[in-house]
């Protein structure tokens, strides 16, 4: 049957729509990104599947100009690599603004000697394998159950997981806001004038909001004072880490570090403020790499993130604001 010349301009037409709806990739990237959606347990209609193909292009194509370059760390594909910055930020990061500055901190520094290296995960069974907050703004959640995890089991020689979902659900009187942001330090006080927090086990983790569970009978971890390392005292965190525990900490996120795989992250982009920071993590340690000094950090993004859900990033330089409101609290055993 021939075809008129009006059914052949609808039929154009509708190609030259298709075309424009699902934009061609090469086999090489469909290939990429389907084994990457095996591997994460991806599955997409066909409009979200483009959609999602042109993000993850556009971040492979970001990481292989970076790698290319000269830098001191390098980035790869992992869990969030199908997002856009802005997507990630409100799923992962701190979104209410967040004031976490102590002008004059109550940590006394030692006058004696550091060692050139230290990781609390080497001397002893005190820090508690790396979890996943999942799709919830708690990072400050796990950086405070982190620190209080580990200066336990320093001060008792006990290690246990606590509860981050009781801090979502129960904090908000000390001016944290569950999946939508805190700071640790604040979540410390919280746990001292409550008088405890609940294991992992007594008050499961449910990466969303919900209304608060806790009773007495179910603390497990106390409190009995906080320290805050005075603002940009970056030396004040050295002290504390290298001869007291692992410490709380928040900086700024910026879209590079989504992709952080290994070597020690720096960034020109991100600011050194106390207002710009968006996430909470917990230092475990330091030491020097090629000449550059690093923190060794502890994440909350899973294991399959960066070097196994750990990062190191520059030290003495206060990167993205790593020093503007440290912390770790005095355990009541």
């Amino acid at each position: 049957m021939a075809i008129t010349g009006g059914v052949a301009t609808l039929l154009l037409l509708a190609l030259v729509h298709f075309s424009h709806s699902f934009p061609s990739f090469s086999l090489e990237e469909e290939f990429e990104f389907k084994s990457w959606m095996y591997q994460h347990d991806r599955v997409y209609d066909l409009d979200e599947y483009y959609h999602r193909l042109r993000i993850f292009t556009e971040n492979k194509k970001r990481i292989d100009f970076h790698n290319e370059g000269n830098h001191k760390f390098t980035m790869g594909l992992n869990q969030f690599s199908d997002m856009t910055f802005a997507e990630f930020r409100k799923s992962f990061l701190l979104t209410e603004p967040q004031n976490c500055s102590a002008t004059k901190g109550n940590h006394i520094s030692s006058k004696g000697q550091y060692p050139d290296a230290m990781d609390w995960r080497e001397k002893g069974n005190y820090v508690t394998p790396v979890k996943n907050q999942g799709h919830c703004g708690s990072c400050w959640t796990f950086s405070t159950t982190g620190c209080l995890e580990s200066v336990t089991a320093i001060a008792t020689g006990k290690l246990m997981l606590l509860s981050e979902q009781q801090l979502v659900d129960c904090a908000q009187a000390f001016n944290n806001h569950g999946c939508f942001g805190g700071l640790p330090s604040q979540a410390f006080e919280y746990i001292k004038y409550n008088n405890g927090l609940a294991t992992e086990e007594g008050y499961p983790y449910t990466a969303r909001d919900g209304t608060c569970k806790f009773h007495p009978d179910l603390a497990a971890a106390f409190v009995k004072d906080v320290v805050n390392i005075t603002m940009f005292d970056e030396m004040g965190m050295l002290d504390a880490v290298a001869n007291r525990n692992p410490v709380s900490f928040a900086y700024q996120v910026t879209p590079d570090f989504m992709h952080y795989k290994d070597g020690v992250y720096s960034s020109k982009m991100c600011h050194n403020t106390t207002d710009t920071v968006n996430h909470a993590v917990l230092a475990v340690g330091y030491g020097e790499e090629n000449g550059t000094p690093y923190w060794i950090v502890k994440n909350s993004w899973g294991t399959m993130w960066g070097k196994e859900g750990y990062f190191l990033i520059e030290r003495g330089k206060n990167m993205c604001g790593l020093a503007a409101c440290a912390s770790y609290p005095i355990p009541l055993v």
